[in-house]
C-alpha cells in the first residue's frame, strides 16, 4: 500500500518533484547494453527513463510511454535532445505503439506501477487526501469517467464490492452505505470530502501508519483506470513484444499487483524468472523516499522457442518457488 506524503510544488505542471523507486536495481536487472531498444511503460518524472537512455547509449533508443499527458509535458525539458521518444499512451497499448512504428521486438520493458509525486501534488486530480479539488483519480483525464462520477453512478452493493476487492478494505460495506447516504446532486465529490467520510467509517488506528482512506482511494483509482486489467494485458502481451532473452521488469506496490506478476512469471512457459524473490528497497532508500517502502521489483526474461517448449513440458513449480 502506498503511503500518503503530500508534496506541494507551486503549480500543476512545474518541474517534476518525483523520485524514482529502486533506481539502480531496476536498471541493473534488465541487463542492458549499448544500442538496445527499450520501453519505459510509465515515464512519470523520467528518472528511470533517463537511466535507461544512459545505459543504451546514443546508438540505442527509449520509447517512454505515459497515460498522463501532464507527465509528458513535465518531462519535456529533461528528455529533450536525447535518444528518448515520449509517447502519450497507456502501457496496455504497447502492441499498437510498436506496430505503428514498424517495430517487431524490443530488448527490455520496465513499468513502475506506483503513483508519482507529481500526481499526488496535482490538486485537480484528487490523488491526495488533503485537497478540496475534484475527485478525479484518472491518469488520462481525456478518457473515461472520474472517480466522483463513479461514486454517484454505482449502487451500494457494487460500491462495497469494488472497495473490498480492489482496496481489501474490511469496512467496505459501511463505507459504501455512507457514500450513498451522502450523495447530493448539487455537491461534487472532492478528495477531502471522501477522505473525511471514510475516516468516520474507519477510525485511524495507532497500529497502522496509513491513512484510513488509503484503501478506498486505491480501490477507486484501480477501478477508474482499469489498472489490473492493464497489468494483465501487459503480462500477456510482453513475451510476444520482447526479443528472445529480452526482459520485463515490473515494480508493484501492493499485493493485488504483485500477485499477478508473480503468478504470470511462474505459470507462463514463455517466461524465465530472473529474480527468484522480489527485490525490495534498501533501508537507506526508504528513509530518503518513504513511498518506496512497499515497492517490489520482479523481472523475467522471454525464453526462446525451444526453451519455451521445454518449460511447457515440465511439471509446475511449487508455489513457494518464487518467494513472497
Amino acid at each position: 500500500m502506498e503511503s500518503a506524503a503530500e508534496p506541494e510544488p507551486p503549480n500543476r505542471l512545474g518541474p517534476t518533484v518525483h523520485r524514482s523507486v529502486l533506481p539502480v536495481e531496476a536498471i541493473e536487472t534488465l541487463a542492458l547494453r549499448p544500442g538496445m531498444l527499450v520501453v519505459d511503460g510509465t515515464m512519470g518524472g523520467a528518472g528511470h527513463t533517463l537511466s535507461l537512455a544512459e545505459q543504451v547509449g546514443p546508438t540505442g533508443r527509449v520509447l517512454a510511454l505515459d497515460a498522463d499527458a501532464g507527465a509528458i509535458e513535465r518531462a519535456a525539458g529533461l528528455i529533450g535532445g536525447k535518444n528518448i521518444e515520449p509517447i502519450h499512451a497507456n502501457f496496455r497499448d504497447l502492441p499498437e505503439v510498436l506496430r505503428e512504428r514498424g517495430i517487431a521486438g524490443v530488448d527490455a520493458i520496465l513499468v513502475d506501477l506506483g503513483l508519482s509525486s507529481d500526481q499526488l501534488a496535482d490538486r485537480e486530480r484528487g490523488f491526495s487526501f488533503q485537497t478540496d479539488g475534484p475527485l478525479d483519480l484518472r491518469f488520462d483525464v481525456s478518457t473515461g469517467e472520474s472517480a466522483g462520477e463513479m461514486l454517484d453512478r454505482l449502487d451500494e452493493r457494487r460500491l462495497a464490492d469494488l472497495i473490498f476487492e480492489y482496496g481489501e478494505e474490511r469496512a467496505s460495506r459501511r463505507i459504501a452505505r455512507e457514500i450513498v447516504r451522502q450523495r447530493r446532486p448539487d455537491v461534487a465529490w472532492t478528495a477531502d470530502r471522501l477522505a473525511q467520510l471514510v475516516s468516520r467509517c474507519v477510525p485511524r488506528s495507532p497500529q497502522h501508519a496509513i491513512h484510513p482512506a488509503t484503501r478506498t482511494f486505491q480501490a477507486l483509482r484501480i477501478a477508474v483506470n482499469g489498472e489490473l486489467e492493464s497489468l494483465e494485458l501487459l503480462l500477456r502481451d510482453s513475451p510476444s513484444l520482447l526479443k528472445p532473452g529480452g526482459r520485463l521488469g515490473v515494480i508493484s506496490f501492493h499485493s493485488l499487483e504483485d500477485r499477478r506478476v508473480k503468478e504470470a512469471f511462474r505459470d507462463d512457459p514463455r517466461w524465465e524468472v530472473v529474480t527468484r524473490k522480489p527485490i525490495r528497497p534498501r533501508d537507506a532508500e526508504v528513509e530518503l523516499n518513504p513511498r518506496s517502502r512497499t515497492a517490489r521489483l520482479r523481472v523475467a526474461a522471454r525464453r526462446d522457442a525451444a526453451a519455451e517448449r521445454r518449460a511447457a513440458e515440465m511439471p509446475a513449480a511449487p508455489k513457494r518457488f518464487l518467494g513472497s
